[in-house]
Order: C-alpha cells, then structure tokens, then sequence
C-alpha cells in the first residue's frame, strides 16, 4: 500500500492546508472548555445554538462534536467519547491525515488521500456517522439544556405565541414586499 507519490512542488505544498486547519482547530478546541452538558461548546464562540436542538429538541449528527474535541484535547478521553463516540475517532484521523500531510511536504511527496482505501475508508466513517446520528436524532429527546438554547427556544416559543395570538385576532402579518 503506497501513501506517498512524487508531485510537482506546487501539489505539496497545497496539501499544508491540512496541517495548518489541524493547528486551528487544535488551538480553538484548547483555548475551550468542554460544556458539561455534552454539547454547546461551540457556543464560546459566539455561534448559535444548533438549529435541530431548538426547533426539534433533539440532537443532529455532529451534535457534541466540539465538545468531545474539545474534551478529548483535555484529556477528559471518557467523557469525549461520552459527548460523541465519534468525536475521537475523528479527530485522531484529522490528526493523522495532518502529519501525514506534513511529512509529505518535508519529504517533497503528495499523500495520496484520494487513493481507494482512504475513500473506502471515507465513505464507511461518513456513513457510520450519518447512522450514528439518525439513530441518535430518533431516540433522544429533551437534548436542550444550555443557558443559551433555553434563551433562544423561549424567544421562539414567545414569537410562536405571537404569530398565533395575531392570527387569532385578525391582525394582518407585515408585508415586506416592495410596493
């Protein structure tokens, strides 16, 4: 099984992207602290919570990806695979593909992670997840439980009642068409 091919010089030097997002994301899920809850670390970030935990109350695939990352970094490995099974697994094959990237570069070759095997091995780990997580979605409910998914889903809730409490009394919706 051959990992490395000769490539023009330009093609090497192309693949530090990988070991350059390894070294972003590393940092990030260092500079974090795992949310206790399982998922929402991405929250520090600013980012919102996932939409398919406030509009549905259950978790999407990559739900506790970040946290389990994040976790994993800190050494908390139980509880990373706690947040999701898949979150280390994950992240040791970024980290692989990452050096491998970068050994390439230093030794002037391409890895070849488009050959057969590592798209095999692709398809097979993007499909566990996908499985992993309609399973998931279908059989854990209650899933929202951080400060800001309870803020976001009680706007919601409020807006909803709004909508309905206008419906009810006749009271046109804004029209944001131009006339």
């Amino acid at each position: 099984m051959q990992l490395f091919e000769s490539a023009k010089p330009l093609v090497v030097r192309s693949q530090l992207i990988w070991p350059l997002g390894w070294a972003a994301c590393t940092a990030v899920g260092l500079y974090l602290r795992a949310d206790s809850h399982g998922h929402g670390t991405h929250q520090q970030l600013g980012l919102p919570p996932c939409p398919s935990v406030l509009l549905f109350d259950r978790p999407c695939p990559g739900c506790g990806l970040t946290t389990s990352w994040t976790a994993f970094m800190h050494g908390d490995i139980l509880h990373a695979f706690k947040y999701h099974p898949l979150g280390p697994i994950m992240y040791l094959g970024f980290t692989f593909v990452a050096m491998a990237c970068l050994y390439g570069n230093i030794k002037g070759k391409r890895f070849m992670i488009d050959s057969k095997l590592a798209n095999q091995v692709f398809i097979a780990f993007v499909s566990a997840f996908f499985l992993f997580g309609a399973i998931r979605m279908m059989l854990v409910t209650g899933y929202s439980g951080t400060a800001k998914e309870k803020i976001w889903r009680a706007a919601l809730e409020q807006n909803s009642r709004a909508e309905k409490a206008a419906e009810q009394n006749n009271v046109p919706k804004p029209s944001f068409q131009k006339q």
